[in-house]
């Protein structure tokens, strides 16, 4: 699968974010939506679920909640979402509800994702929503800041 220069820059964008998950001690996770026609970033977020006591702060979460209420409609039809990991069921969930045209992720999650892993939610009969999806893009740098983030962790409580 090819990729395009902008695919880079904005998955880059979202890898910032995640190094700013990682100062704060949550789990380095970055995301970005982008308006593809105006090539305009329209809302970001990254993982915040321990800072603020909320288990569906996931950057998607975070970054669609911002997109939403920018736009003031929650459907973000003709919109792109850029995310260094492969999101779960939740965040899928709320992807198929806000109607995102595309998702591009970074690293795969083999054991919480739900778009090419597990569930693959996408492609559920009961999903009202079929995103485009593409994954890997940087896929070494987003696996690589997860890793040393819990590589990090696993000392610590040793």
């Amino acid at each position: 699968m090819e990729y395009g220069e902008k695919d880079y820059a904005y998955m880059r964008r979202a890898l910032e974010l995640a190094d700013m998950a990682a100062d704060r001690d949550e789990v380095p996770v970055g995301a970005v939506i982008v308006d593809p026609a105006s090539h305009t970033i329209i809302a970001e977020g990254y993982n915040r679920p321990i800072s603020l006591n909320d288990p569906t702060a996931h950057a998607e979460i975070i970054a669609l909640r911002a997109a939403a209420h920018s736009l003031q409609n929650y459907r973000l039809t003709g919109l792109d979402l850029y995310v260094t990991l492969e999101p779960c069921s939740m965040c899928a969930g709320a992807i198929a509800n806000a109607r995102i045209r595309r998702v591009v992720f970074g690293a795969d999650d083999i054991k919480g994702g739900a778009v090419i892993s597990g569930t693959k939610f996408f492609d559920q009969p009961t999903c009202h929503w079929h995103p485009e999806i593409l994954g890997g893009v940087l896929a070494g740098p987003c696996s690589d800041i997860l890793k040393a983030f819990f590589r990090a962790r696993r000392k610590i409580t040793k």
